[in-house]
């Protein structure tokens, strides 16, 4: 079962906010007028009397303990900063399965929780950027990947897994075989935009037709840096969208940057523990 958590988060803020009001402006003048006319009526006061009366109901204690936090929580992760954790290899040699991620909530804009529309634009998608975003086949999942179209761009990816932007090859160089990959694998740097980043490709892999691609207003195409394995803007297939959108990331399934990691923890049990040996700004 899927848990819509910004969903419930935003009603466990408006509940518990609602409980601190309720208790500001009708039961704490209650409980202090009790108190006040127990004091004035009362030959000789009694501690235990006066604790009950001044004494909050359980849910309205609860509800106050916890505002402040949820309220915290709900601000930094809807606008700020909201952790991730890569579930898969498609990111790799930059992520690893197990990193902890950090995504930056506010630098394609200020967006409102649940509906997610922006209403305070601020940048848009840098090419070469790594980029949170709902998958747009099931939006109810996050994906991870590389900026690599931007709208109005023409991306083509040839048979010889080459990328040109606009007719223009992207600037790549071949580092050597991936260590313990047996010479099937090759690890690669490539220049998008102003992003030098490291990609990987398998060399003995079958070679596909080389495909093109127009990036239309307010989309971006998309790829993973673990090229050859990697479900992104080149294999998305959704028979409900029109067929130039298919493979792009609309701006209003972006969440945000994903700029930093903080945290490696491979084993899924969890039964090893969690490595700092990764953390470090995401390029």
């Amino acid at each position: 079962m899927a848990f819509d958590f910004p969903l419930i988060l935003v009603v466990a803020v408006a509940v518990t906010g609602f409980l601190a009001l309720l208790d500001a402006v009708y039961f704490a003048p209650r409980r202090r007028a009790a108190v006040a006319q127990y004091e004035k009526d009362a030959v000789a006061l009694n501690s235990e009397v006066r604790e009950r009366l001044s004494k909050e109901p359980l849910l309205i204690e609860y509800g106050k303990s916890f505002f402040p936090v949820l309220a915290v929580v709900f601000v930094l992760r809807s606008f700020i900063v909201e952790p991730f954790q890569i579930p898969s290899g498609s990111m790799i040699p930059t992520l690893e399965v197990g990193d902890f991620i950090l995504v930056n909530k506010f630098s394609y804009g200020i967006r409102l929780p649940v509906i997610d529309k922006k209403i305070i634009p601020i940048n848009d998608p840098k090419r070469g950027d790594v980029m949170v975003f709902k998958y747009p086949e099931d939006t109810r999942i996050n994906y991870i990947k590389r900026v690599v179209g931007l709208p109005g761009d023409t991306i083509t990816y040839t048979s010889e897994k080459r990328i040109f932007v606009n007719g223009q090859p992207v600037a790549e160089r071949f580092l050597g075989e991936e260590p313990g990959s047996l010479g099937s694998a090759g690890l690669y740097t490539e220049m998008l935009g102003e992003s030098e980043h490291f990609t990987r490709k398998e060399i003995r892999r079958r070679i596909e037709p080389t495909r093109e691609w127009k990036v239309p207003a307010g989309h971006y195409f998309t790829m993973g840096d673990n090229r050859d394995n990697s479900k992104d803007s080149r294999y998305w297939d959704d028979p409900s969208i029109p067929p130039e959108l298919q493979g792009m990331v609309p701006d209003e399934y972006i969440v945000g940057k994903a700029f930093a990691i903080w945290l490696t923890w491979a084993d899924p049990k969890f039964s090893v523990l969690p490595s700092l040996s990764r953390v470090g700004l995401i390029h």
